[in-house]
């Protein structure tokens, strides 16, 4: 009992306490443009594979083991696009021909309309590593 009555004062004392404490925060305006600074940062640099280079799309046209038929629909793709840049790779056992930089899906689509009614047997849109020069 004379525990309770030491302790029934000290519990009232600090529950008034509590009640009258007030805190005000003054948030600096140039926390603001820090943080849009870094999330454009952050949404840059989400965009870049570990190589340097961005994530994006090209478009395979073909997939062949042979390498002569793929350096032919290359230079093909050179002479009816040349405002795309062509790759050819190797991924044993095949050779793969594939055009263009996009970073978005839908303009690769677009992209691979056009080359549907040249080369109609199976051209797809690919993820891929691309060459692409972010604007400031």
């Amino acid at each position: 009992m004379k525990r309770f009555l030491i302790l029934l004062p000290i519990i009232l004392i600090s529950v008034h306490l509590k009640a009258n404490d007030t805190i005000i925060v003054r948030k600096d305006p140039r926390f603001d443009l820090l943080t849009d600074k870094q999330a454009e940062i952050n949404k840059r640099t989400s965009m870049i594979t570990s190589s340097g280079m961005y994530k994006g799309f090209r478009i395979q046209v073909l997939s062949t083991t042979s390498r002569d038929q793929a350096n032919q629909v290359k230079s093909d793709l050179l002479n009816k696009f040349s405002e795309e840049k062509t790759y050819l790779q190797y991924h044993s056992p095949y050779f793969k021909v594939r055009i263009g930089n996009f970073v978005n899906r839908e303009d690769a689509e677009k992209f691979r309309l056009k080359l549907n009614k040249s080369y109609p047997q199976g051209v797809y849109v690919v993820d891929d590593a691309v060459e692409y020069t972010a604007p400031e």
